[in-house]
């Protein structure tokens, strides 16, 4: 079967595979299709230690059980469409025995420390399977990316009575302005790029913060009544956004953070006493938070198209990777289709 492997820094091939069978407890995937995630980026670029070497890529998965094998729960046939939890759990860490999977010390997610998706077929166990019916098989490949979004909004306990500000308005910061905006929250979006804030209008945002072009401090001030914002979601993974929620969010807030910062963050550590903040961590997600993510695509009027930036063949993976490196900021999510 064919498969992309990400072999050595800047380097994205085609390779060929055997084709898996299912073991017992396991179901047979046909990929429909695969996103590429940052962290996949990342891998490309050589900058992300936590990868194998070599690795296959991917955990955003759209698939079809192609068959199951035996001691698979009845639920589970061939033909259903279904999307992949790509993390591992071990059962017995502090976040395991808490029922936080999502935050298992000793994971492994599909793609990074594991071989991933992008590849014809697959196997894996029924537990990790979700059903995606009623959802286009593309738009399934944005439903894991989308839970990161969603599960952060969650760790912030968002209610109707919070305004949020979501820094960074790519797929996860696209995730969590969504889910906030369906608690019923006043949703402030930031980023660099007008196009982006835009869309993050369309998905639910009231307001929108372009970093690059205007007094932060100022605008939100404006927005929140001299207030600042009681949730603010970091989903940037920068030292200035890292910053920037710190000193910005309200006295008695919630700061969540999700990205990773590329190297330690100075931050005003009396705020954190002052303002009495909870700061809180976000890590992958968990089945409820895809499950939510499916309920909302089945509604039908997210505009999926607007953030598919391309679906390409296997063999015209790389050249996709390279254009994404060269301008990550204009790319929602890039699809390989299998």
């Amino acid at each position: 079967m064919k498969a992309l492997q990400i072999s050595d820094t800047k380097k994205l091939e085609v390779i060929e595979l055997p084709a898996p069978q299912p073991a017992a407890g396991e179901v047979l995937l046909r990929i429909n299709y695969v996103g590429f995630c940052g962290s996949d980026l990342n891998t490309f670029r050589g900058r992300n230690s936590m990868a194998l070497k070599p690795v296959i890529p991917g955990h955003e998965i759209s698939a079809t059980i192609e068959a199951v094998g035996s001691d698979v729960p009845v639920a589970f046939s061939k033909g259903q469409t279904v999307t992949v939890d790509p993390y591992t759990a071990c059962g017995n860490c502090p976040s395991c025995r808490r029922r936080r999977f999502n935050a298992c010390q000793h994971n492994e997610t599909l793609g990074v420390q594991r071989h991933g998706a992008m590849r014809e077929f697959m196997s894996v166990p029924w537990q990790k399977v979700i059903p995606a019916e009623g959802i286009e098989p593309q738009d399934i490949a944005l439903i894991e990316p989308m839970s990161v979004g969603f599960h952060a909004v969650d760790r912030a306990q968002v209610t109707d009575s919070d305004t949020v500000l979501v820094i960074g308005c790519g797929m996860i910061g696209v995730g969590a302005i969504v889910r906030a905006s369906l608690r019923g929250a006043t949703v402030i979006a930031m980023d660099l790029d007008d196009e982006k804030l835009a869309l993050a209008r369309e998905l639910g945002a009231s307001g929108t913060v372009n970093s690059g072009k205007e007094d932060v401090h100022e605008a939100l001030s404006q927005l929140t009544n001299g207030c600042g914002p009681d949730v603010v979601v970091e989903a940037v993974g920068s030292i200035v956004t890292y910053q920037t929620a710190i000193n910005e969010v309200a006295f008695t807030g919630r700061v969540v953070c999700i990205g990773y910062a590329p190297a330690d963050v100075n931050l005003t550590t009396k705020f954190f006493v002052q303002k009495e903040l909870d700061i809180r961590g976000s890590r992958n997600a968990l089945p409820d938070d895809f499950r939510a993510v499916i309920r909302y695509l089945r509604r039908g009027d997210c505009p999926t198209d607007r953030l598919i930036s391309g679906i390409v063949a296997p063999e015209d993976a790389a050249r996709a990777m390279a254009d994404w490196d060269a301008a990550p900021g204009k790319v929602f999510r890039i699809l390989v289709k299998f």
